[in-house]
């Protein structure tokens, strides 16, 4: 029995340690053909090596995630985007499942379900994390033509940048300033900065009344 062509990867994400980690997991299985940090890198490097399937973080310096489906999408729609990201936000599945996206999991999957994730994707299968598909299953069924959309969100959330997102949603879950720190590879300054920015955008005056806004529209 013939064994399967190996798949051609990109890696986008702009944390090298995170890149030489997914390296060291599938590389032994897939070819990585290329990797970027950040936008227009990502986009001119996809189009010329037309990977099979890249494995995209949803949030990077330029534009994010959708900027690179926009920019590789129309003119290669034989590239597979998997979002491979910290974020399990409604809102980010959903915007980078429109963009173009053919799955997303989350960071914390082991490298053998990534390799699958990634064959399957290849193929041409949709594939989510367990608990990330129901975000999808909702957006498709509020939309009485079938069209993927973003329902259900609250305005003021606008006003918030991805970043600040990932930081209130931690905080919320009772996670420390040093906790939050480690896990989105940033400074606790960087976290007190980002914390003061969505309390002064939400009129809010504490941490307890930040976690209570982000619990009453279900972000934690």
């Amino acid at each position: 029995m013939n064994e399967p062509v190996r798949p051609r990867i990109f890696l986008v994400d702009d944390h090298a340690m995170f890149r030489a980690g997914v390296r060291a997991e599938i590389g032994g299985a897939a070819d990585v053909v290329g990797e970027a940090d950040e936008v227009d890198a990502a986009v001119e490097m996809i189009n010329e090596r037309l990977p099979d399937v890249v494995l995209l973080d949803v949030h990077l310096p330029g534009g994010g995630g959708q900027a690179i489906l926009r920019g590789v999408t129309p003119h290669h729609p034989e590239v597979r985007f998997l979002a491979l990201s910290v974020s399990d936000a409604p809102e980010d599945v959903i915007a980078v499942i429109r963009a173009g996206a053919r799955g997303y999991v989350t960071k914390t999957i082991s490298g053998e379900d990534l390799l699958q994730a990634v064959y399957r994707v290849r193929a041409g299968d949709a594939v989510f994390s367990p608990r990330l598909a129901g975000f999808v299953l909702d957006a498709f069924a509020e939309s009485a033509s079938g069209d993927m959309v973003t329902t259900g969100l609250d305005p003021e959330l606008d006003q918030i940048s991805p970043r600040e997102g990932e930081v209130l949603r931690l905080i919320a879950r009772g996670y420390t300033y040093k906790e939050v720190a480690r896990d989105l590879t940033i400074s606790v300054k960087t976290v007190e900065s980002h914390v003061s920015s969505v309390l002064r955008k939400l009129q809010l005056s504490t941490r307890h009344e930040l976690t209570k806004w982000a619990t009453d529209r279900r972000l934690v």
